[in-house]
């Protein structure tokens, strides 16, 4: 084994920033010489008393494959390395979803596409609540082709594909994000510590009889309530998936649609579903999938008897592919066994629910047979160590910081929309945690507002996603960030809308002007400020000189309120570089929103450019 140690981002295949800023480092023997050669050049250096050692590479113009011979005691060689632009792509889920997960709509581009300059490294996911840890504990670099595609981040996929395709310049991406994780997973202790309502959470995990107690109850309790509904489903002891068996006395239930309302409300255990599917001979030779949209929270699918499927949360698209044969000609049978244990369960509306065969589809949509095989109690899931404050910021964050970038890309906040209001606090913190953690100045951050969605589990309105968005627009008051909206590409039933791509873009876009400093139109029309007028309000925008636009009719989605603060849909009108807002119910108008909802609909205030306006509030009560 070498003395030489390094950081597992510093290997084989790495993309290494360009410029004049990037280190190499590790550990070695106390007080020895290192020697770097690299690209012609020679460096020198000794370790400390403690083994640490740098060297600052010269100028690096783009470019590769190169290899490295780092020298101490004994050498190692790093292979194939690519000098480029890093982008550190993180956050949550949005950030962290495979290409494999939204391959159905790119799968002829992604699958045809393949370029060894775009390269990403997969760190590793382990949280560390002792404190800072000086290096990642593993990762490795992938290069893209059509087969390393389906594990990239579809965001950074889609960027990084902007990006090189203007510029011709390697692009390495550090895939950082964790599904889940709210801000304060990514912030240190000691920039929480002002904000108490963290304090207690940092107390308790940084207790390990703590958490290895909470664990092993946690474990405990789910496995026994798993085992619970295996031995006491009804459904699976009598087999209701199988053929020939008699469903005549079974209830029905309308696909698709959620329990709450209906006899199945609240119900948490197994619930089972069975549907009869004619099938015509000339379709039993063809492979088809199976699509059964979203289910809340569980399932498994059978055919004809057969299991075809499960998935075990409720996130993920249910798009089963189904073998030749499987059917048979005539009457086949469907079932679904649902699991349903945070008493919302049910079948997402707005969803495909079919097979497709070749050329011909079979919609599965309307009344299914269904019987309750058990019913328990609720299921109260595991505490999520690893969405707790500080975690994944000492375990990946603090140990990148030697690592030369170009800049940040972030997706997160629907992990925050529970607790919005100190969101813009919070991520303030970040950005200048980070940026200082890397000791490169202001380096671009640029980030994704969150898209249109709607709990299934609510009821009302909460408009705690209206407030995160809102928290992030001023999030633009910090030097050097970028944002992409996203209010009108997302998916009101789904938490992970699929156009990754447009998403990517958008970010690529801001990229282009703030790293590349191209003059471009990057941003839809950002709120400024707003005077009123009479009985109308006049809002102005930063718009990057693009001209505001009103696409398919009227502005839609502006609410406006008088000093009682009673909001009332508004009608508006672009004029000139300014949007006039009134109402007949307001004489004395105070404030205006604009898509203020968690889930807005028809969004058709955009740039002539096709970027859409920000959602934005004039009130300032954060």
């Amino acid at each position: 084994m070498s003395d030489i140690r390094l950081s597992s981002i510093l290997s084989d295949g790495m993309v290494i920033q360009r410029g004049d800023k990037t280190k190499i480092y590790g550990k070695a023997k106390e007080n020895i010489k290192i020697e770097i050669e690299f690209l012609g050049e020679n460096y020198e250096t000794y370790s400390d008393d403690e083994g640490n050692w740098s060297v600052l590479l010269g100028h690096l113009d783009a470019g590769g494959p190169y290899n490295m011979k780092i020298s101490g005691n004994d050498e190692l060689i790093i292979k194939n390395i690519l000098i480029g632009d890093v982008w550190v792509c993180s956050g949550q889920s949005n950030m962290e979803l495979p290409i494999e997960r939204v391959l159905e709509l790119y799968e002829d581009e992604v699958l045809e596409y393949s370029n060894d300059n775009i390269r990403q490294f997969f760190a590793s996911k382990n949280y560390n609540f002792d404190g800072p840890q000086e290096n990642l504990e593993s990762g490795f670099w992938k290069a893209l082709n059509e087969k390393t595609a389906l594990d990239f981040s579809a965001v950074g996929y889609f960027f990084a594909k902007e990006l090189y395709e203007r510029y011709k310049v390697p692009i390495g991406l550090i895939a950082t994000a964790v599904g889940g994780t709210p801000i304060e997973s990514w912030i240190s202790e000691e920039s929480l510590k002002n904000l108490n309502r963290f304090d207690e959470l940092i107390l308790n995990c940084k207790n390990k009889e703590y958490v290895r107690d909470k664990q092993k109850a946690d474990e405990k309790r789910i496995n026994e309530w798993y085992k619970n509904l295996e031995l006491k489903d009804v459904g699976l002891i009598n087999k209701w998936y199988i053929e020939d068996l008699d469903d005549s006395s079974w209830e029905e239930f309308v696909i698709p649609g959620m329990f709450r309302d209906t006899v199945l409300d609240k119900v948490n255990g197994a619930v089972w579903f069975r549907k009869e599917v004619f099938i015509p001979k000339h379709l039993i030779e063809f492979s088809s999938k199976l699509y059964l949209g979203s289910i809340v929270d569980a399932d498994q699918v059978y055919i004809n008897g057969e299991l075809v499927g499960r998935t075990e949360y409720r996130y993920p698209p249910r798009n089963y592919l189904l073998r030749k044969n499987l059917f048979k000609e005539g009457k086949n049978i469907i079932t679904i066994r649902v699991i349903s244990n945070t008493s919302i369960g049910g079948f997402i509306k707005n969803k495909p629910y079919k097979i497709v065969f070749d050329n011909e589809e079979i919609e599965l949509s309307g009344g299914w047979k269904y019987k309750i095989g058990f019913k328990t109690n609720r299921f109260y899931d595991r505490t999520y160590f690893e969405y707790m404050p500080t975690g994944f910021y000492n375990s990946i964050i603090y140990p990148l910081r030697n690592y030369s970038i170009s800049g940040v890309i972030w997706y997160q906040g629907e992990s925050n929309t529970g607790y919005p209001d100190d969101y813009e606090k919070l991520f303030e913190i970040l950005v200048k945690e980070w940026r200082e953690n890397w000791s490169l100045g202001d380096f671009p951050f640029l980030y994704v507002q969150l898209a249109n969605y709607s709990e299934p589990s609510e009821v009302g309105k909460h408009y705690g996603w209206a407030r995160l968005r809102e928290a992030q627009r001023r999030g633009l008051k910090i030097n050097n960030t970028g944002m992409a909206v996203s209010v009108d590409i997302g998916e009101k039933n789904e938490l992970h809308p699929f156009n990754k791509k447009e998403v990517g873009r958008r970010l690529s876009l801001i990229a282009i002007n703030k790293l590349y400093n191209e003059d471009i139109v990057f941003s839809g029309p950002i709120y400024k400020e707003i005077k009123k007028d009479k009985n109308k309000i006049k809002i102005y925008f930063d718009n990057n000189k693009s001209e505001l636009l009103s696409i398919k009719g009227n502005l839609n989605n502006f609410d406006i309120c008088g000093e009682d603060d009673i909001y009332y849909k508004a009608s508006a009108k672009i004029i000139d570089n300014y949007v006039e807002v009134w109402s007949r119910k307001v004489e004395n108008p105070k404030n205006v929103r604009y898509a203020w909802e968690d889930a807005p609909e028809d969004i058709n205030f955009y740039n002539k450019d096709g970027l859409p306006a920000s959602p934005f509030t004039t009130e300032s009560f954060f």
